[in-house]
């Protein structure tokens, strides 16, 4: 039986257009992405407190579910929200790879 890499995206939700170019480029690798179930700066619902307390932890278990986590480092941007999920994947023991890191690799 064939077992997926599994790979939760991590990073601010202000760049989505990031989240969406990885989602598909890790997928075509044969991975299995989890990403973010609600864009909160394109959507017509506004997310309660305890929404975003629900959203956080599904999050994290999405990370601990996971072989890694893709942070996306956007202009070296890590947010308080990536930095508590990049502790609790190595926590977890689980991988943590850096969009930045890629970027050099393709240079």
């Amino acid at each position: 039986m064939y077992a997926f890499r599994k790979v939760t995206l991590c990073g601010s939700t202000k760049f989505m257009k990031e989240y969406e170019e990885h989602n598909s480029r890790l997928t075509l690798e044969g991975a299995l992405v989890y990403s973010v179930a609600i864009d909160p700066h394109n959507s017509d619902k506004e997310v309660t407190e305890q929404e975003k307390i629900i959203l956080d932890l599904v999050h994290l278990g999405k990370i601990l579910h996971s072989d890694s986590i893709f942070v996306l480092d956007v202009n070296e941007y890590i947010g308080d929200s990536t930095k508590r999920e990049i502790l609790w994947a190595h926590m977890c023991d689980v991988e943590v790879e850096y969009l930045s890191d890629y970027l050099e690799e393709l240079i």
